[in-house]
């Protein structure tokens, strides 16, 4: 048993706090059910557990930083309170004393401000445009027009929650090859400078008779171990010279580029994009924005500066009564079968509904193509860090074998 304080709103509308006793987390959530409250934050009393709001189990911003896992707890925080009848402007009241972070809080109380000062809520998210985006406003807008505004920032959660999981586990499958990397670098710099020096006294009275792959490893042990200071100067005047230049417009669609002509990752990439662009355009349209609004802002969700530009390009194509079916096939983006969707969605009017489904397909695709990747070249960084210290060790063996032909 443990004690869980809980914090809620009834169904006035007004705030409750307190503590109830429970096996678990769940046996709390459901005492607060039959209290008839709408939980806001629950959080174990002793601390055995790290407090974490009920709406998402995102990670809380440090310092004045907005994360988008902040921008999600807001939203789904913000549709339960609305579905539970409080106001607008109480809620956000409500929300700005429960914020985890000084910049959550500040910017909520900005909200706060305008909406109790006669704003509506989408004039007051336009003031902070950076934190929260044209998708997000324009949903938020629309459900203003349409009366459904919890309806729609409970869509809004639930798309931000599938973004964050489709990023997260490509940055999940990454994390394996990237330390293997890292351990391959670490293991090849031991060698050259720790390993390989020890054997120098062994090669030092062979001069020019000493085997030139035993010659080249004995000098990168020297300079590695000599000049490792310069070489590690060089590499991060290198890394910040690229970061300069990817930063600009040409660099950001240079490497984009590149990326899409790799053999393998590049059609991940595609998918990906796709499956972003898919998914903002049928949540938008399904939230009643009007269809050249949708194309437009889902545009600016894609992170490739060279698709984005593609599917900018459709926009003028639906302003002169073309259908997106065929603006969308111009952009050579999307498979025939996909095409095929967004066509079926048009004739039966059911396009918002189409678009999510074929963001949900090609959600899959990307998530299995990412393992099959893997499987490639995860043995292909096996190999390579075993190469490297076989020709490591190797290149000693001949030069200690030559040693030993001299002697004799």
């Amino acid at each position: 048993m443990g004690d869980f304080r809980y914090q809620g709103i009834k169904v006035d509308g007004s705030r409750a706090e307190g503590v109830v006793t429970a096996d678990s987390r769940q046996a709390a959530l459901a005492q607060l059910e039959q209290m008839r409250l709408t939980p806001i934050d629950l959080r174990e009393v002793d601390g055995a557990h790290q407090p974490g709001r009920l709406m998402s189990p995102g990670r809380r911003a440090l310092g004045g930083r907005i994360r988008a896992t902040d921008v999600e707890d807001l939203t789904r925080s913000l549709a339960v309170m609305l579905r539970a009848g409080v106001p607008l402007d109480r809620s956000l009241k409500v929300m700005a004393g429960m914020a985890q972070s000084g910049g959550v809080a500040a910017i909520i109380n900005d909200l706060h401000a305008d909406v109790k000062g006669g704003k509506a809520f989408s004039a007051a998210l336009a003031g902070h445009q950076s934190v929260f985006g044209d998708f997000y406003i324009n949903m938020v807008r629309a459900g203003e027009a349409g009366g459904q505004l919890a309806e729609v920032l409970g869509r809004v959660g639930e798309h931000l929650e599938r973004f964050r999981e489709l990023r997260e586990g490509v940055i999940s499958a990454l994390i394996y090859p990237a330390i293997l990397v890292v351990v391959a670098a670490l293991s090849v710099f031991l060698l050259l400078t720790f390993v390989v020096p020890q054997f120098e006294t062994l090669f030092s009275d062979m001069g020019d008779a000493l085997p030139l792959p035993t010659a080249i490893v004995v000098s990168m042990g020297h300079l590695l171990g000599d000049w490792w200071w310069l070489l590690l100067g060089l590499v991060s005047l290198l890394v910040m010279a690229v970061r300069s230049f990817l930063a600009t417009p040409r660099g950001r669609l240079w490497l984009d580029l590149r990326l899409l002509g790799l053999p393998i990752l590049g059609a991940l990439v595609r998918k990906y994009e796709v499956t972003r662009f898919s998914r903002s355009m049928g949540t938008l349209l399904s939230s009643g924005v009007s269809i050249v609004q949708c194309v437009r802002i889902a545009a600016q969700t894609v992170a490739n500066s060279h698709l984005r530009a593609a599917l900018e390009r459709v926009t003028p194509h639906i302003k002169k009564g073309g259908r997106v079916a065929d603006a969308l096939a111009e952009t050579a983006l999307f498979t025939p079968l996909s095409l095929n969707m967004v066509r079926l969605g048009e004739e039966t009017g059911r396009l918002d509904s189409m678009l999510l489904e074929l963001a949900r397909v090609h959600d899959a695709e990307v998530q299995a193509g990412i393992k099959r990747a893997l499987t490639l070249i995860e043995p292909i960084l096996i190999l390579t860090l075993g190469m490297a210290i076989a020709a490591i060790i190797i290149s000693i063996l001949i030069g200690i074998l030559s040693v030993n032909d001299l002697a004799a």
